[in-house]
């Protein structure tokens, strides 16, 4: 079983002067799911090499069970810092593909050439796509084989319009997960926010938000046995 772990290259948060990129949580907690399952796990990034952590991912009250695993593993770590591109990733050998979220992906991968084409056969292979939190902005631009939108008639789940007003970030981002999820023909849905919410539609995962993370990933193990 090998699972391909893709993470944002983007590191401002719009043109507020401060610093974005990927929660930690929604790598630490699917990365050990994943692993424990004796996953093969590949990380790749738009750049390649470290992706940027959201600092606000990375405050003492942020931390978890999976957070703190992965600052005592050096093996991880090292994983982390050497992510190749995703322009050299083949789908080929892969059996799912994952995204954790924080707000770098809705300026990078959701735009992405190489990530939309990762999707665009995963899925029409019928394997697993999965997305979690801000990280489902990834199927903005993805369409399935009969030329609609990837999430067209799907039922889906991603960052609530709420939980970003509540981050005070609505006017910074580049768009509204839950909006365009919409505006693409998704069947959106949500939980409460800040709480476990998970969808899976066929071999389409995708979980609302950080408490999402781990539910996401077993989602997606689930599919593959």
């Amino acid at each position: 079983m090998k699972i391909l772990m893709v993470l944002t290259s983007h590191d401002k948060l719009g043109d507020t002067g401060k610093k974005t990129g990927f929660w930690l949580e929604e790598f630490a907690a699917p990365y050990y799911v994943f692993q424990d399952a004796g996953a093969e796990i590949v990380l790749a990034s738009p750049k390649g090499g470290q992706p940027p952590v959201d600092p606000t991912s990375d405050q003492p009250d942020a931390q978890t069970d999976a957070t703190r695993r992965f600052k005592a593993d050096d093996a991880a770590q090292a994983a982390l810092a050497d992510t190749v591109t995703l322009k050299s990733v083949d789908a080929d050998g892969f059996d799912a593909i994952f995204y954790p979220g924080g707000h770098g992906p809705l300026w990078d991968l959701a735009g992405d050439a190489d990530s939309k084409r990762l999707i665009e056969v995963f899925a029409g292979s019928d394997r697993p796509v999965g997305a979690v939190c801000h990280a489902p902005a990834v199927l903005r631009d993805t369409v399935a084989s009969n030329g609609k939108p990837l999430v067209s008639g799907r039922k889906v789940t991603g960052f609530t319009n709420t939980e970003e007003e509540a981050a005070g970030l609505t006017d910074v981002v580049p768009f509204l997960v839950e909006d365009m999820l919409k505006a693409n023909g998704g069947d959106y849905s949500k939980g409460d926010d800040w709480a476990e919410y998970v969808l899976v539609d066929g071999k389409l995962v995708t979980g609302q938000n950080p408490a999402s993370s781990s539910e996401a990933a077993r989602a997606v193990l689930k599919l593959l046995k």
